[in-house]
């Protein structure tokens, strides 16, 4: 099980203990980032602008060779690790029938450019894709996809799914109503696309790339007051509020919408947004020209994030810019609203 499932399932229990009515069902969010390059003294990042709202992640880079000669990097788009064994994991994939299943794009000088697909399957560690294909069960097994794997776990001999229990490669997750064995994956998923690109001497090189945002998505929230001064649950409160830098005033936005009944009268929802920004330190100095703009999609939303002189710019968007910028955490955004806005 996933850290943050984990902490999930311990919420549950927590909360049941303290007889309340908060609705554990949640995904998590996937903390997709930005492109990968071999690290370089050669290549600058002059600008990056990254535009994030619950619906899209867009990224426009602009690089400059300073070496005399052409540079050629291998570059890579590491897509988030999925846990299929992590049955308690609500998973938010925008694609999940496709192996880019964040619908990933990319533009080099406004042309798109093709992506070699690298799609693994890892138990413990060793490269198991191969055992996998080899019985016709889908790597990515989720969505309709975990129809498929288990049609196709079924049809196997029993000698032959027998073998695949035993390694680990599928587990035993309880039964069903007619008390038949459930079966599901054991593996994780490890996705990237992988291409070079060249970069001329001294010449600006444009790279653009786009995305379906991965949103992590609660029925409630831990931080309306009735549930946040509750002692069992004051360590997952701590971690909520220290991962999004949680400040006071923010959580009397949250006390106002929800007031002080134990159940969620208020329909309260929780996203959560990850982006992965510390690849940012990868290039020749720091980014020249940084630039975030976040939208949160509707004007109700209360937002939190760890991020200093942040300046709103209308009524649902902020930005943030700094010269000569070094990223020093990833981005984790955290947005709380009433149900259906």
């Amino acid at each position: 099980m996933s850290a943050a499932c984990g902490r999930a399932a311990l919420a549950a229990a927590l909360l049941a203990v303290a007889s309340t009515a908060w609705a554990n069902d949640s995904s998590y969010e996937l903390a997709v980032g930005g492109l990968t390059f071999t690290t370089t003294s050669d290549v600058r990042l002059n600008t990056e602008i990254l535009s994030i709202s619950p619906e899209k992640v867009q990224v426009n880079y602009r690089f400059v060779n300073q070496a005399p000669t052409p540079v050629e990097l291998q570059i890579a788009f590491p897509l988030p690790d999925i846990d299929l064994s992590d049955q308690d994991a609500i998973l938010d994939v925008p694609a999940p029938g496709s192996p880019n299943f964040v619908g990933f794009k990319t533009l080099v000088d406004g042309a798109p450019v093709p992506f070699e697909v690298y799609q693994r399957a890892f138990l413990n560690g060793k490269d198991v894709t191969a055992r996998v294909t080899e019985a016709g069960l889908p790597l990515l097994a989720i969505g309709r996809q975990m129809e498929n794997f288990r049609a196709r776990l079924n049809a196997l001999p029993a000698p032959r799914r027998k073998a695949l229990l035993d390694a680990g490669v599928v587990l035993e997750q309880g039964a069903d109503a007619e008390q038949k064995p459930i079966f599901a994956p054991g593996w994780t998923v490890k996705t990237s696309f992988t291409r070079k690109q060249v970069f001329p001497p001294g010449q600006v090189v444009a790279v653009d790339h786009s995305y379906a945002t991965s949103v992590g998505f609660s029925m409630d929230t831990v931080l309306r007051k009735a549930l946040r001064t509750k002692q069992p649950l004051e360590a997952i409160v701590k971690q909520r509020i220290d991962e999004f830098c949680v400040a006071d005033d923010f959580l009397r936005g949250v006390d106002k919408i929800a007031g002080e009944a134990d159940a969620n009268v208020a329909e309260l929802r929780e996203r959560r947004i990850s982006y992965v920004l510390l690849t940012g330190k990868n290039w020749a100095g720091p980014i020249r020209d940084f630039k975030l703009v976040l939208d949160k999609g509707a004007p109700d939303r209360l937002i939190s994030l760890c991020m200093d002189k942040i300046t709103k710019t209308s009524p649902t968007t902020f930005e943030f810019r700094a010269a000569n910028y070094v990223p020093e955490r990833n981005l984790k955004i955290l947005l709380i609203s009433r149900g259906g806005s």
